[in-house]
């Protein structure tokens, strides 16, 4: 076996051991956060999902999504994504007052609930959107990593971090700093892992919330790729039904 092969093995047995830190610890979690979600969706409201930078491919992972439920939301402010400008979101990240407007914008009320994605759980607006939501009323998610945010200070004014705000705190397991696997003669960290656990955590939570609609009786509005024939037309009446207005 020559070492690019190795450390390729490696490195998927490093990501499968973090993966079973989550399936061992955080199952009542990830249980807990559906309830939250599952009780919004069968009163009338929406579960909404934010991260900025690289977690905002967690709210992708499950906004209007083949296999997604209808009810979810993505808060997606293209200026905190990272296709516009490097560091961009970085500088923005650790803004006051940014939030509550988004929050206001995307018309977030009591009744919601919205999950906040946020590696370090310490900077200005996902702290703040976990604050600015709780007092309009609604459910909060911190979907996070317990050994960075508790190895960190906040940076924000409350000196809150995200997982002592929200109503439900999943860890994600991504360890300090999220890049940690290290090569031989590299003299950096490699091979972030947050977004691998936390999108499978992300797809998790939508099962359960699924099957809690399911055992209810509830309707169950789960979109279908669109390469399958037929699908679009199936689609389009979600779209008709969930997006076809702006709450």
């Amino acid at each position: 076996m020559d070492i690019a092969k190795k450390e390729i093995k490696n490195y998927l047995n490093y990501l499968t051991g973090i993966w079973g830190k989550v399936v061992e610890n955080e199952s009542d979690s990830i249980n807990d956060a559906s309830e939250l979600i599952f009780n919004s969706c069968k009163n009338g409201g929406r579960f909404y999902v934010f991260g900025s930078g690289h977690s905002h491919m967690v709210a992708e992972e499950i906004y209007i999504r083949a296999g997604g439920l209808a009810y979810v939301k993505g808060i997606l402010p293209p200026e905190l994504m990272l296709h516009q400008m490097p560091n961009k979101s970085t500088y923005l990240e650790r803004l006051d007052g940014y939030s509550k407007n988004i929050l206001s914008l995307y018309k977030v009320e009591a009744g919601d609930t919205i999950m906040v994605v946020s590696n370090s759980g310490r900077n200005n607006i996902p702290v703040e959107m976990c604050l600015e939501a709780k007092k309009l009323g609604a459910s909060v998610i911190a979907l996070t990593s317990m050994p960075h945010s508790t190895t960190v200070t906040s940076r924000h004014s409350s000196g809150k971090k995200i997982y002592e705000i929200a109503d439900v705190t999943i860890d994600s397991h991504a360890p300090k700093g999220d890049a940690a696997y290290r090569i031989d003669g590299v003299d950096a960290d490699l091979g972030p892992t947050s977004d691998f656990t936390c999108i499978g955590i992300a797809q998790t939570i939508i099962i359960g919330v699924i099957t809690k609609l399911k055992e209810a009786g509830l309707d169950v509005p789960v979109f279908k790729s669109s390469n399958l024939d037929g699908a679009d037309e199936y689609n389009d009446q979600l779209f008709d039904k969930y997006y076809g207005y702006w709450k």
